[in-house]
């Protein structure tokens, strides 16, 4: 594999790690009080994880920022040619 086929595959992993932990993270928040939140942090995705770590889902949260992180690293890495 080229160096551009890894590091599309990792581009790829990370972003779908990302909006899965999004996608659960959002869940978590649809089952708790007060519910107006889940739709609310998916439509805006960096209120997520701050409703998530106060809602004590820390390891949804944790997830959702490395995913983050790794995410946007690989993509500033990508960019960068």
């Amino acid at each position: 594999m080229t160096r551009d086929a890894v590091a599309l595959a990792l581009l790829v992993l990370a972003f779908a790690t990302l909006v899965t932990a999004h996608v659960t993270l959002a869940a978590g928040l649809a089952a708790r009080a007060p519910r107006w939140h889940a739709p609310v942090a998916l439509v805006l995705p960096p209120l997520a994880p701050w409703w998530g770590w106060r809602m004590r889902m820390r390891a949804r949260t944790v997830l959702w920022l490395a995913a983050a992180a790794a995410y946007v690293a690989l993509l500033v890495f990508a960019l960068r040619g």
